[in-house]
């Protein structure tokens, strides 16, 4: 659980001006660290190593901790901004607030030779979006709401070479089922769709921009920003931008690698 949250060392906000951020330092506390290792002690063969890969830090170490009940997994790195470092079997790419496939790094992760493969993970997709993380040589696509032991599964099926996708392809993720446990905002009272056009917003697309990456209408653009802006208590884009960079909504700069018992983490 986040409750027992890393201890920061060192801390720099997000450059306002360019809205990007200044690289930080942390270690895990002792609780944390168990949590995510706990199930990890007697690695075997069989154990898939993944990393976490997401812009926001929040949403690398909530995906992080719902895997880390499975004794089938190792979370071993979780990265925002940064390549992987170490070799892994899968990269699990969130793709909260990402840009389309092409012009995220997801390409550049599944060209590196540390990688086995890498699945993307999201709210919805469509068969267009299956088409291109197929044609661009990822592992498979996975809807958010699907069950942590389907999930699971799915990585090992990735890793044993076949093209995984989900259940709910088209689909939104089944109501009254969360998609995701943290995200930015979810403390300020902003539901998980809204944190991400929110952040979306903050690096800059226009509603047009936003509603093709998250493949909704722009009317549920609007009405996303809407309710956001209600819950912010903001009334313009500019504010809105603000608004996200004091609230962690504009991506960040972490590689966090876990060790075991031992080194907690590094940050680049």
């Amino acid at each position: 659980m986040l409750d027992s949250a890393p201890s920061v060392h060192c801390f720099t906000a997000p450059d306002a001006a360019g809205l990007r951020p200044v690289p930080t330092r942390l270690t895990l506390d002792r609780a944390y660290r168990e949590t995510m290792t706990a199930n990890s002690r007697e690695t075997t063969a069989d154990v898939l190593k993944v990393a976490v890969v997401n812009d926001y830090e929040i949403i690398v170490r909530g995906v992080a901790a719902m895997l880390a009940d499975h004794d089938s997994v190792e979370v071993v790195e979780l990265d925002s901004d940064l390549p992987v470092a170490r070799p892994v079997d899968v990269v699990l790419y969130d793709a909260f607030a990402m840009p389309s496939i092409e012009e995220s790094d997801v390409v550049d992760l599944v060209d590196r030779a540390n990688v086995g493969t890498v699945v993307l993970y999201t709210w919805r997709a469509n068969p267009e979006t299956v088409a291109q993380a197929r044609s661009r040589g990822l592992g498979g696509v996975i809807v958010k709401g699907e069950p942590v032991a389907t999930l699971v599964q799915l990585l090992h099926d990735a890793h044993d070479g076949k093209f995984v996708t989900s259940a709910h392809v088209e689909k939104a993720p089944p109501k009254g089922q969360p998609a995701a446990r943290h995200w930015p905002g979810k403390d300020e009272g902003l539901t998980a769709r809204e944190a991400e056009v929110v952040g979306l917003i903050t690096q800059g697309l226009s509603n047009q921009e936003i509603a093709e990456r998250m493949f909704v209408s722009i009317n549920s653009i609007k009405s996303y920003i809407r309710a956001a802006y209600r819950t912010m208590g903001v009334t313009s884009r500019s504010q809105a931008v603000l608004w996200g960079v004091e609230k962690g909504l504009a991506p960040e700069r972490i590689r966090v690698l876990l060790d075991g018992d031992e080194a907690p983490a590094e940050i680049v």
